[in-house]
């Protein structure tokens, strides 16, 4: 397939869970897949999720965090390698273009939070934005779903942490760093690549790596701890930029680092050999042979321990790239823990409350 401009999937599958599966299919006559007729535009559709709670829970030993909010399904930046697409299948879609163009919006995220956080049994834990979409992905400017739920959180010193590819996080540094000089905030910009063109084709809507880690330099200038996620990692793609990219970000002032190597969980396999194929055809086996040689052979792990990590000599030694980089150029492994005893839950929204 032909890659579509401003988006990142080549491939539109049916989801996994559908019964019929469609596969599109050239007729002969000038379509889709002839250069000189480039496919239509592609235009992004929001719907309104009607999700009952916000908080998700999670006690996976790979993550650092026991709690997240997503305020959109679905992420229009279209990063061809993320590992959230596979969810779209459960709402009946696919993890391709439906992904990154049929997204739907919380827009009760706010006011659930703050009856979620006022129930009697809750007990305050960092809250992470952007665990799974990116809460200030293009959408997110008129929604500002993320804004309200940042203002509930303020308002009741909640701790919250952040990830995001988007300079627009620096749009709430009026919330973010008031919180931040209480020790309930800090944020992780993602920077997979600093090679803008391999930036625009592979997450076509993210903010361009330049702008990012501006965005790291003016959130720590605000009082705002920030950092970068090294994410994903790209044998024989990007790997080569690890210590060009944390020196990047220790000029900005980067107070933390992270990274994950490249892991393709069900339908990503199939998407992401595709981009490759269409974006970086010469390159393409060459970048499949090194992600096999990380993941014993597969394509993917999904064993807890090594499926953010990988395994084999290939996958240590971007390990051991990566952690002298920041002992190089100085950056933490991570920051100092956020403060869950300010906490002051919110009003609880009935009656009989209101008479004490």
């Amino acid at each position: 397939m032909v890659a579509r401009k401003g988006r990142g999937a080549t491939l539109n599958p049916t989801g996994r869970y559908e019964p019929v599966s469609k596969v599109a299919d050239d007729d002969g006559w000038a379509g889709a897949i002839d250069p000189d007729f480039p496919p239509p535009v592609l235009r992004t559709t929001v719907s309104e999720d009607k999700s009952r709670t916000v908080i998700a829970r999670n006690n996976s030993p790979d993550v650092g965090f026991g709690q997240s909010i997503n305020p959109y399904r679905g992420c229009e930046h279209g990063c061809i390698y993320c590992y959230a697409r596979p969810s779209h299948a459960y709402l009946g879609l696919s993890s391709g273009l439906d992904f990154e163009s049929r997204l739907f919006a919380k827009g009760d995220a706010a006011r659930l939070l703050r009856e979620e956080l006022a129930k009697p049994g809750y007990a305050c834990d960092v809250v992470a934005l952007g665990t799974n979409t990116d809460p200030y992905q293009p959408i997110e400017r008129e929604r500002a779903i993320t804004r309200g739920i940042l203002e509930v959180l303020a308002s009741c010193n909640h701790p919250v942490s952040i990830v995001t590819k988007s300079s627009l996080v620096l749009r709430d540094l009026d919330i973010l760093a008031p919180m931040a000089a209480r020790k309930l905030a800090c944020v992780m910009i993602s920077v997979t690549t600093l090679d803008r063109d391999l930036a625009r084709k592979m997450e076509p809507r993210a903010s361009t790596p330049t702008r990012r880690i501006e965005a790291i330099a003016a959130l720590n200038r605000a009082g705002v701890p920030a950092g970068v996620m090294v994410a994903p990692i790209i044998p024989g793609l990007t790997d080569h930029e690890i210590e060009p990219i944390v020196k990047a970000v220790a000029e900005s002032g980067a107070q933390a680092a992270g990274f994950t190597l490249l892991r393709l969980p069900y339908e990503i396999k199939d998407l992401f050999r595709d981009w490759l194929n269409a974006q970086v055809p010469l390159r393409a086996g060459h970048v499949e042979r090194l992600i096999r040689d990380t993941r014993g052979g597969r394509l993917n792990d999904s064993e807890f321990g090594s499926r953010m990590r990988g395994t084999g000599p290939y996958a240590e030694q971007i390990r051991r790239r990566f952690a002298l980089a920041c002992k190089r150029f100085g950056i933490p492994r991570g920051f100092p823990a956020l403060d869950t005893t300010r906490f002051v839950p919110p009003a609880r929204d009935s009656a009989q409350f209101r008479l004490f």
